[in-house]
């Protein structure tokens, strides 16, 4: 078994951490937030004085971190992993990040030699608890295929994307597409309503139809359909509608960095913009129904 240094044991980091621990690797971890190390503490993970001593003896280590600025403060400079790290560590980027960040970072580990892939995952907090996440790699071959055997243990899909920065880029256009899907399901059910149609039958009828999709199946915004639906929690969020807005943000930006049109995710974009300045981030992606059917802070 591996020793692994693990930073970032937030909602998702820390129960990807514990599976990796249940089967049997040597898990140190670290994190800024005082409450994610006790938390790790008591799920019998080692947490670290600080972040560069995850390294210590380490064959990998993964990151899980909010965005690109802190992928780069975290892996480059003088005090960062890379430099600090032995030759030949792995490093596995499980955030959700900007491409061009990603590539950035890939350039300089394979510089220092180290094995890099980037892999962002989809799949939630309930995802990570129950090891089913999936993972959109992207690295070269010989690192995909050294992290694989961790991410198996995390994961059930393991996708290699490409290259430096592709599993970024699948992840983003794939939830691209989530966002543009779940404002589509939530202005159908609301028109549905308005219509007189009861959004039990017409989740009957369209879930088994043409305009079945992910969204509606799985979250679907409106209460008392689907018994996995953040919707009859009050909206607790499995994934926050402020990292939607995050991930069509960063989509936003590769669509303008590489010149492709995206108008409906541009659309997509602007309405997570009102609906997260409006207070409501921290509530799951699907409560956008709420101001679909109500007006803008609803």
């Amino acid at each position: 078994m591996a020793r692994i240094g693990f930073l970032g044991l937030g909602n998702m980091g820390l129960p990807m951490a514990k599976n990796l621990l249940a089967a049997g690797h040597d898990v140190v971890g670290f994190d800024v937030t005082p409450k994610a190390r006790e938390a790790a503490t008591a799920a019998g993970i080692s947490v670290a004085e600080q972040a560069a001593d995850v390294l210590s003896g380490a064959e990998a280590v993964i990151t899980m971190l909010p965005a690109g600025d802190h992928v780069r403060a975290v892996y480059l400079g003088p005090d960062g992993l890379l430099a600090g790290a032995a030759s030949g560590t792995l490093f596995i980027d499980c955030s959700t990040i900007d491409v061009a960040s990603s590539r950035e970072v890939h350039e300089a580990a394979a510089a220092q030699g180290h094995a890099m892939v980037d892999a962002p995952v989809s799949g939630g907090v309930s995802g990570a608890e129950a090891g089913t996440l999936t993972f959109m790699v992207g690295g070269n071959d010989d690192a995909f295929q050294r992290a694989k055997p961790h991410l198996d243990i995390m994961g059930r899909n393991i996708v290699h994307a490409g290259g430096a920065g592709n599993g970024q880029a699948a992840k983003i256009c794939n939830n691209m597409i989530l966002g543009i899907s779940m404002i589509a399901v939530s202005e159908a059910f609301a028109l549905g309503q308005r219509l007189g149609l009861d959004p039990k039958t017409f989740f009957d009828i369209s879930s088994a139809a043409s305009g079945s999709c992910w969204a509606m199946v799985n979250h679907n915004p409106v209460p008392g359909i689907v018994e996995t639906s953040a919707a009859n929690r009050d909206y607790q969020p499995g994934f926050a509608a402020a990292m939607m807005h995050k991930d069509l943000k960063l989509s936003q930006a590769a669509a303008s960095q590489s010149g492709a049109a995206t108008p409906l995710g541009a659309e997509a974009t602007a309405l997570y913009t009102l609906f997260v300045n409006a207070g409501n981030g921290g509530l799951d992606y699907s409560a956008i129904i709420k101001m679909i059917k109500g007006g803008p802070g609803a």
